[in-house]
């Protein structure tokens, strides 16, 4: 459990496409066996430590021919951003994928001051 001590609270949200494979013949549309994607995101500002950062598909695009596999994570979390991470196995032929995310952690306080 993250417990914030710090009145600045900050939210931040997004929302984007990670890719859309189907347009170019790229590998999550073509390929088979174990795929991975990382889409590296950027907060509008820095949180004072890492936030926690949650995330979900807001739309996938999936061939009805083969089985839907899919596993969506976070990765490399930092004051300044994070990463998304897509990943699907077997013959799962994934077209494209578009994932929300939301951060909450705590802000920088103009009394804050680091000692070196």
């Amino acid at each position: 459990m993250l417990r914030l001590d710090n009145r600045n609270i900050g939210v931040d949200q997004g929302s984007m496409i990670l890719f859309s494979d189907f347009e170019h013949d790229g590998v999550m549309w073509t390929g088979t066996g174990p795929r991975a994607t990382t889409v590296k995101v950027q907060f509008s500002k820095p949180f004072r430590a890492p936030p926690v950062v949650t995330v979900g598909m807001s739309m996938w695009d999936m061939d009805q021919k083969t089985n839907a596999r899919a596993d969506i994570s976070t990765g490399e979390i930092t004051r300044e951003g994070f990463e998304i991470v897509f990943k699907t196995w077997g013959d799962t032929r994934v077209a494209r994928v578009r994932a929300d995310w939301l951060a909450i952690g705590e802000l920088p306080h103009e009394d804050d001051w680091e000692v070196y």
